[in-house]
């Protein structure tokens, strides 16, 4: 049994929580106990969320020298900054836990990277190659020789048409669609339900079908400013 930290108590970590119980109960065993939450919110500390305790900031992942670490921070107010509050953790890479869903459908020829995080069935085909600390959300659909980079963000119902470069540190909002061959650049936001059908430059935003460039992502912004 693995003792699990998550890190962020945003609504993606509660279902991270979600997923280790249905891992330990698909397998009929406790694979997994989680043994709490870190948030550097002070707001959030003491707090407890169905039965785990919220232990502290991120500064206590020092003191958990027993634990491996899940990292569930990320929303459309701060993809862009998934790396660098990683980073900042100081935690070394193979203390964090790659976290597949039993109802996900991962092809014996896809390759996925440390930390990441596979949600209820997503489906990802052969050849793709998915990143470090990537989190994809329920029901989409990573497509053959698709590439997907670390940090990055895919939300529930997205689809992936083959052969797509995903950068590092990108949001795919819910819903959008992504037509094969596409080159989506580092940091970029894909508006929820979007078409995308041309190469998105990196930091970018864009929206709508078919998707347009709307604004650029720039370090500090505000999730208003998107």
């Amino acid at each position: 049994m693995k003792k699990i930290v998550i890190l962020g108590t945003g609504g993606n970590c509660i279902d991270i929580l979600d997923t280790l119980l249905d891992i330990n109960d698909a397998e009929g065993r406790m694979v997994y106990q989680c043994t709490g939450f870190l948030d550097d919110n002070p707001a959030k500390w003491d707090q407890n969320f169905h039965g785990v305790g919220v232990l502290g900031s991120l500064s206590k992942i020092k003191e958990l020298e027993d634990c491996s670490f899940v990292f569930g921070i990320g929303s459309v107010s701060n993809f862009w900054r998934r790396k660098e509050i990683l980073i900042q953790t100081g935690v070394e890479e193979e203390r964090f836990e790659t976290i597949i869903h039993p109802t996900a459908s991962v092809s014996r020829f896809a390759k996925i990277g440390i930390g990441t995080v596979v949600f209820q069935n997503v489906t990802i085909t052969s050849n793709a190659i998915v990143g470090r600390h990537v989190c994809i959300l329920p029901n989409s659909i990573i497509s053959h020789d698709d590439v997907i980079g670390d940090f990055s963000c895919i939300a529930g119902g997205v689809c992936i048409s083959g052969n797509v470069q995903v950068g590092e540190g990108c949001y795919l909002g819910t819903n959008a669609a992504v037509k094969d061959g596409v080159l989506i650049g580092n940091s970029s936001l894909i508006g929820m339900g979007s078409v995308v059908l041309d190469d998105v430059p990196g930091n970018s935003v864009v929206v709508g079908n078919p998707a347009r460039f709307l604004r650029s992502v720039q370090p500090g912004m505000s999730v208003e400013d998107l």
